[in-house]
């Protein structure tokens, strides 16, 4: 798949087949991640990653919409230091996570962003250093409808060209 088909296809995927993946395909993921771009090559990352279905369906209870993680082949918790050190570090972690995601739908793997909002008790379940934040994991897994690997992008949703992009000045 090109990069261009990936980026025009991709969506977020949160229903998904019980079956595990496989290990390539897990190293392929993550080695997306480690090898993203980042500030001043800082890669102030870390990546905790999770298929224990119960360690993923405690991480799941940690965040409003992250329900999905509990279904998943695959979890990565995304660790960084404070953002508050330098403002590039939830950047350079979205990167990560972008690279991670279009790696794996590369692959035919679907995948979702949750957002984590109890991070001490992440801390306690996935036992990080106290100098790490967990604000984000990504779900991964074989889509449950496999259509909407193929399915055309929908067009609803999307603000158009002009309403997005200014060109020169706002």
């Amino acid at each position: 798949m090109e990069v261009a088909q990936a980026i025009r296809t991709k969506r977020a995927v949160r229903a998904y087949r019980p079956e595990a993946l496989p290990d390539e395909a897990v190293r392929a993921i993550l080695h997306a991640g480690r090898r993203s771009q980042s500030s001043k090559n800082t890669q102030p990352w870390h990546f905790v990653a999770l298929q224990d279905r119960a360690t993923l369906q405690q991480l799941s209870q940690l965040g409003q919409w992250a329900g999905h993680l509990a279904g998943a082949a695959l979890g990565v918790a995304i660790l960084t230091l404070d953002p508050a050190q330098r403002w590039s570090i939830l950047f350079d972690a979205g990167q990560a996570a972008a690279y991670m995601q279009l790696a794996a739908w590369d692959l035919g793997i679907g995948s979702c962003l949750a957002t984590i909002y109890q991070p001490e008790e992440a801390r306690r379940l996935l036992g990080f250093p106290a100098e790490y934040l967990l604000h984000v994991a990504i779900s991964f897994g074989y889509p449950e409808d496999s259509a909407v690997l193929v399915d055309p992008p929908r067009l609803g949703g999307r603000r158009l060209w002009d309403d997005t992009v200014h060109l020169e000045h706002w």
